[in-house]
Parts: C-alpha cells; structure tokens; sequence
C-alpha cells in the first residue's frame, strides 16, 4: 500500500527518520563470484541487521580505487564463505578434482582484505573467509580434510542443515570468543571440506572440534581481526541461536566503536608530533607520496589512518664539539630539510608544509595533509645563535635541545652532564627561541636542563615524544614531578610510541601508550596529553606500527571512555595550544 511520508515513523519500525538517530554502523559484505554475477546469501545480510548494522555488499572488483573507496565508507567487513581458495596463495598446487576455486573470488578477497587491514577496519571471516585471512597473514590450510587430515575428521559436510548444529566445539577460556558467547562449548554447524593447517603468525586458536580441526582464530586484541569456520549467519538469522547472535553484536559494536573514531578524526585536526621520515632520505631513494616499504609514515598511510598533520624532524645524532662538525650538523639538517621540502613540493597535490595550526587547517580544508618541520638536536646550531632563525626561516617549528648526550646548549637524559643543566650558552638559546616563536622541545633533556628551561622560558615548552617514567622507569620519561611541572607552565606531553618508553621486558601495545595517556591525564590533566609516535625513528608497537595505525589508539582511548572533546585535544589540540602561544609571544 502508499504509505504517506507523514507516517514514515510510525510505518515503520519504530525508529526515527533517517538522519534524527546515530547512524548505524555500516558493515561490508565479501560476495561470492558466480556466472558474472555480484552474489550473497541473505542470511549473512539479515544477521548483520538484526545486530544492529547497516549491511552493504562490495561488488566483486579488483579495481583497487574503487574497492578503497567502498571500504572508506564502511566501518567493518566481514568476509564471507563461498569457495575454495587456490593452493598458489599458501605455496601448493591445487588439488585436482576436490577444490571448487574462483580465480576471480580469490583475488577480490585478497585485495580487499588488504586494503581493509590498512584502514584498520575490524574484520570477521566466515568459514572460507577465515581461511583467506589466515593465508594472508603467512599461514595455511588443508585444501581437503577428508584426504589430507591426519586423521579421520568429523563429516563437516556442505551437505549438512545450513541453521542447525552437528557438532560441539571447545572454547579457549582466555579467548575473545569466549567472552563474547560465555561459553567454553559452542553447538555449530559445519559447511566446509578446507579447514586451517599451520595458523599465522600473531593469531591464536580459540575454537577446535573433537576431531582438532581449528574451528575459530584470533589477532584480538592487537589486531581487531577474528573468524570462525562454521556459518554463524545461518545459525542466528534462520535458526535463532543467541551464541551466534552475539558473534554479529559484538562485531557490530567494535565497527560502531571505529566509525566514532573516524567521525572523530575527520572533525578534528589529528597531529603527531614527532616522526624522523627525513632521516630516511639519507640512504633510500623513497617518495612520501607513495606507500614505501622502508618507512612508516608516507602520504598513503596518513590518508589511510586519517592522520592531518605531522612534525617531521630532521633528526641529528650528537658528534664531537668542534667548529668543523658544527658546521657539518648544521648542513646535514639543511640538507635533509631541503630533501623533505622537495617531497612536499613534488606532492603538492597531496600535502603542504604548514608553519602554523593556521596552515594546517586550510590544509585539511583543502583535502590535503600538512607537513611541519622540526629539529631534533640543537647540536645543528653549534654555537651560532643566528642559526635558530636560519631554521625558523625552513619552517622550523620546535628545536629538540639535545639528544643522546650533552652539547654545548644542555646536558642529555643520557650521558655524563656537562653543564648541570642549561649552560649559558643554551639560556641564551632559549631566550632567541621564545623571541623567534620556535617551540622549545625537552625530550632527551636532563632533568637539570628540564627544570632550568622552564624557568628561563617565558613560553610554554613541549616534549615531542617523551613518556611517563612511573610506568616504565627509563631516563628518558618524564617524573610525576615533570608532569606536574610542565602543566603548570602550559605545556604538553606528547606520549611516544616507541616500545623501550612503554614497558620493560616484553613488546609493548596499543593498551600501553593508552595506559601512559591515562597516566599523564592523571597527573598532569586532559589538557596537557598528546601524541609523538617517533615513527621511522624507533616507534612503533603492536597494534599501532606506522601513520595508518594511529587511529587504532583513537579506538582503544574510546573505549576506555574518553569523550570526544578529550580526544580532539589529545589529538593535537592541545598541542595546538601550546604552538599558538609560541608563536604569538614572539618578540618580532
């Protein structure tokens, strides 16, 4: 019947209009390849629904532009069952007369699952789509388990009723999958004759049938990445079973999780304050316009993470004092500032340098990605105080004082002192710096240089990439008394990435750097908490290994419960802040 569009609320059922209420999480659909045709089972569509997401089939292509364009506007994929998978992607030959293969199915699914990982996209696999994930990531598996298994496997049938269970699993009591259903046992169905052999690295069993084939794996919580062998869809869309009802919830929550993230950073300006990509142009013919194998943050990477702005810092490691190798630092970093110029010259189209937060949101207005410069070791200077403006004048925007190890401005968190802190030379460098509107940046200083600055500086004062040293004591981290201190000037902290300031005898996480955030929010207060990767440079922990990843820090800081305003200054508001005031207490 002609329902009028005044009755559309109550027509249908019972939400508000489209537009009145959050939107739904949108989830991607893989689709299976059959007589040229786009195709999935409903089921898989109505399981999606039902748990409260917006169902959107990907259209099989291998046109990569537009597959990067279907995922940017999802907030979770799940890869779908269907057919076998050529044994060249696990280094085999395929099985005569046994495997059912798409070539075309293979490597859409492939590719997708690629460009989604990039992203960060939550992903679930679904039978055939849990074993393309595990392929991909450097496993394989058992193209048919009647003739290959070592032994006599349960009869898990295609044949078998699509909705209802014929078999019992284990649950892994430590599992996420255990978390998401309550249960250590799991009645499933089972619709495939190719199950999992040798599992990937970085992922863990957290389901196996009586018979041991692998039944359910994980990358949780490092990567938001799970599967399951058998077919949930059926399950909870025609055979109502609450287990796998909760499978598509949770899954749906975390793509609600991530599209909060996105929503996020495309509002807000999202800056890391630290990275050494120059440093790479010393030894590697690389364009930061392309996705490079030897760095960690290019332009590819920033649009995939949705990261605006980053500090690149020409980083110069400490040498003998002495006029020759001053002058030689300070044409190092000309150099390498030249080199970064030239790559954001060469990818106008893309990115542009900012010297200002100004600058950086036109940028972003104009759907490019902005580009500071910074100097990482005031060595560079030597013992010229013109040299600062001769920075400044690059698009310089904060000077590191040191790094490892004393030079004739300060002493180094590491090292023997030489000065006992600032030397009169450095106060003078400081002084020129406030006057020049070029941030003063106290990572790697001593806690003597630390302190004198702070009372030397009549500007608020940064630390680029420096860490909490009550949650890993290492020199290099700033005490609850730094903390403290420095927000009591109006400074910021920018919490590292980098794996030896997190933790101490074991690989540091996403959830460390988080729990260092918190840590600093606690201490210092949510205005003075922000992020330096240092990122080609050292950085990079699992979970969040390069510009693209940042984002997954976004989403572990949501749910802990930080609000949206917390998040837009930690994202680089704060840091914001902080330049603004340097830059406008110049004494230009």
């Amino acid at each position: 019947m002609d329902i009028p569009f005044t009755d559309f609320k109550t027509a249908t059922d019972g939400s508000a209009p489209c537009g009145c209420d959050e939107r739904r999480p949108v989830i991607g659909l893989s689709v299976n390849v059959a007589e040229e045709t786009s195709r999935l089972h409903d089921a898989y569509v109505r399981a999606v629904a039902d748990a409260g997401g917006t169902p959107v089939l990907i259209p099989a292509s291998t046109d990569g532009e537009a597959l990067r364009g279907a995922l940017d506007a999802v907030d979770g994929l799940i890869l779908t069952g269907g057919a076998d998978v050529e044994g060249r992607y696990f280094g085999e030959e395929t099985l005569e007369g046994i495997a059912e293969v798409v070539p075309g199915r293979d490597a859409y699914d492939f590719l997708l699952l690629r460009l989604a990982v990039d992203r960060q996209l939550p992903v679930m696999g679904i039978c055939r789509g849990m074993q393309v994930i595990n392929i991909a990531f450097g496993g394989t598996i058992w193209q048919d388990l009647p003739s290959q298994f070592p032994v006599t496997p349960l009869e898990h049938s295609v044949l078998k009723p699509r909705e209802s269970p014929c078999h019992r699993v284990e649950v892994a009591g430590d599992s996420l999958l255990y978390r998401i259903t309550g249960r250590l046992e799991l009645e499933v169905n089972s619709r495939h004759h190719q199950a999992l052999k040798e599992i990937a690295p970085g992922f863990t069993v957290s389901a196996v049938a009586p018979d041991g084939v692998v039944e359910a794996v994980e990358a949780w919580p490092d990567r938001r990445i799970f599967g399951v062998q058998w077919h949930p869809e059926n399950m909870a869309a025609e055979g109502g079973s609450g287990e796998m009802t909760s499978l598509f919830r949770f899954f749906v929550s975390e793509a609600a999780l991530f599209a909060r993230a996105k929503s996020i950073h495309d509002r807000c300006l999202t800056v890391d304050s630290h990275c050494d990509t120059p440093m790479l142009f010393a030894d590697n013919d690389i364009d930061i316009g392309r996705r490079n194998a030897v760095g960690q943050v290019d332009l590819p990477r920033m649009y995939e993470g949705k990261m605006d702005a980053a500090i690149m810092a020409a980083y110069i490691p400490q040498g003998e004092i002495s006029v020759c190798a001053h002058t030689q630092a300070k044409e190092q970093a000309v150099a390498l500032f030249e080199k970064m110029r030239g790559q954001i010259k060469s990818n106008s189209r893309y990115a542009g340098q900012a010297a200002t937060f100004a600058d950086a949101d036109r940028l972003k207005r104009e759907g490019r990605k902005a580009v500071f410069l910074g100097l990482e070791n005031g060595y560079a200077l030597g013992k010229e105080l013109e040299n600062i403006a001769l920075f400044r004048d690059m698009g310089v925007v904060y000077i590191t004082l040191c790094h490892n190890g004393a030079n004739e401005i300060c002493d180094a968190a590491v090292g023997p002192a030489r000065h006992g802190g600032l030397s009169e030379y450095g106060r003078a460098v400081v002084r020129e710096m406030n006057r020049l509107g070029v941030a003063v940046d106290l990572s790697h200083a001593a806690e003597s240089t630390f302190y004198d600055v702070l009372r030397e500086s009549r500007a608020p004062v940064l630390c680029s990439h420096s860490s909490a040293r009550a949650l890993c004591d290492h020199p290099r981290n700033l005490t609850d008394e730094q903390l403290r201190a420095i927000a009591a000037r109006g400074g910021v902290v920018q919490v590292c990435l980098y794996g030896g300031f997190l933790t101490a005898g074991r690989e540091a996480t996403v959830r460390d750097a988080a729990d260092h955030i918190d840590h600093v929010v606690r201490v210092a207060g949510i205005d003075h908490a922000g992020i330096g990767s240092d990122f080609d440079g050292g950085g990079g922990i699992a979970g969040c290994r390069g510009a693209n990843e940042i984002i997954t820090l976004t989403v572990e800081l949501l749910r802990r419960g930080y609000g949206e305003t917390d998040l837009e200054k930690i994202l680089g508001g704060n840091l914001r802040r902080v330049m603004d005031a340097v830059q406008q207490a110049t004494g230009l």
